[in-house]
């Protein structure tokens, strides 16, 4: 078992949602933090929540799509911590568009911070992660690395380049102490999806609020049962961590017929769709006679 007492840990996008709740996790287990995220107001609420406890954390507002930003962090976690023990890449972002319309300017902001956040992430810190014993990079990805659904094109792309990417690594670095953690979330109550990107979401739903309301429907996980499972997964010394029964389901499914998994998926999400709208239709007919 890999302990957190006294470990440096590292986790960008920390002000909420995953990153967040890993970082109270850390905290109870007595690792010193180092916190970083874009959100300045966020990110001191929970740097100043986890050193109301008695543990050691600090934080730097950090845009993870800035290689030059990441490459700072680095540098702060040696000045102030002696060097990282564990980092987490967690920043992440979401964006729904069909190809079609799909602006570049929108594709090239998800994926400087969902893949190229992680690659630097990784670049950045192994230098003083090999300078130290029993260390563990923690790279976040997504069941969307396994299926694919319409108007995500570019998150599952982003997804899927950060698994590749991480079973690559985990490779370089056999032999040098250093461990690749990569992890498969499924549907996790965070605030991804309000503050996603949105370009036209009628193939999925039936407006912008619609699919937030969806995703908030079918996310039954929340953030700090998924810290617990990261949590777990570094300190057992995974590789690979799914999270979410959902995630399991689909993974097994993808596992099963993975040409015909992304299509399945999808018509289950149209068919969902399909019954809500019914339903809603229903429920006014009658309030109308009522």
């Amino acid at each position: 078992m890999r302990s957190l007492q006294g470990k440096s840990v590292v986790i960008t996008g920390a002000a909420s949602g995953i990153g967040e709740a890993l970082a109270h996790a850390s905290a109870v287990r007595g690792a010193r933090l180092l916190l970083a995220d874009i959100d300045a107001p966020g990110l001191e609420r929970v740097v100043t929540a986890i050193r109301s406890t008695g543990a050691e954390c600090s934080g730097l507002v950090t845009d993870t799509g800035n290689e030059a930003a990441i490459h700072a962090l680095a540098q702060a976690a040696q000045d102030r911590l002696g060097g990282a023990d564990v980092v987490v890449n967690n920043a992440g972002v979401g964006l729904l568009a069909p190809v079609d319309k799909l602006r570049t300017a929108d594709a090239h902001w998800l994926m400087n911070i969902n893949f190229w956040g992680v690659v630097h992430g990784c670049q950045a810190f192994i230098p003083q992660l090999r300078q130290r014993s029993d260390t563990v990079l923690v790279n976040i990805s997504s069941i969307f690395a396994m299926v694919s659904i319409p108007t995500q094109s570019i998150y599952n792309a982003s997804k899927a380049a950060v698994r590749g990417f991480s079973d690559a690594l985990r490779e370089e670095l056999r032999g040098s102490g250093v461990d690749v953690l990569c992890v498969h979330p499924g549907g996790i109550k965070t605030n991804i999806a309000n503050s996603a990107r949105i370009t036209d979401v009628s193939m999925v739903a039936d407006s912008d609020q619609d699919m937030r309301s969806n995703f908030a429907k079918l996310a039954r996980t929340t953030s700090q049962q998924a810290a617990a499972v990261i949590i777990e997964a570094i300190e057992t010394r995974k590789t690979r961590v799914l999270i979410g029964a959902d995630a399991r389901i689909t993974d097994w499914l993808f596992r099963l017929f993975p040409a015909q998994a992304s299509h399945w998926i999808s018509n289950l999400g149209q068919r969902m769709r399909k019954r809500a709208h019914a339903k809603a239709q229903a429920t006014q007919t009658l309030d109308k006679a009522a």
